[in-house]
């Protein structure tokens, strides 16, 4: 089983969702089965297909969530350092065409949030970005084309 990196926040995240779904949302739509089964014929019970679709949604989110949550390799980000970029590295990043100025973190996966600046680890540009050092340039693919950064900056604050 592959170890899935993030960092504890997202970790606290993913779990909080599978608390919710498990304790608040799963007991709700049983419920709700429940009720549309009192109201007669299934063959014709919008409200009872919409209960079932639903629960099949939750449950499959459940289980999305138990296999993330157990293959989770949380990484304390306060022991992290050094000058290279890896895994919780804040990158400072300079567009060699538009000379605009960006910020990212490396976090997991389901952390990502490009508008917040966290940057999926396992999107083109952290992995391009995995193993270098401030004055680097860096090139990636994007599907407009090719793009080309220089590190400012890594810090691991």
């Amino acid at each position: 089983m592959e170890k899935i990196p993030m960092t504890a926040q997202g970790y606290q995240r993913l779990q909080k969702e599978l608390d919710r779904l498990k304790h608040e949302e799963r007991p709700s739509v049983i419920q709700a089965i429940s009720e549309a089964r009192e109201l007669g014929d299934l063959s014709e019970n919008a409200e009872y297909h919409a209960a079932r679709e639903r629960q099949g949604f939750i449950e499959g989110r459940i289980t999305e969530l138990e296999d993330k949550t157990s293959r989770a390799n949380v990484i304390d980000l306060s022991k992290l350092s050094g000058d290279t970029v890896k895994f919780g590295a804040h990158v400072k990043l300079l567009d060699d065409e538009t000379q605009e100025k960006s910020k990212y973190q490396i976090v997991g996966a389901d952390e990502a949030d490009i508008d917040q600046g966290l940057l999926s680890i396992a999107s083109p540009l952290a992995r391009a970005l995995i193993g270098k050092a401030k004055n680097d340039s860096i090139e990636f693919s994007t599907p407009r084309g090719k793009k080309f950064y220089e590190i400012l900056e890594v810090s691991f604050s």
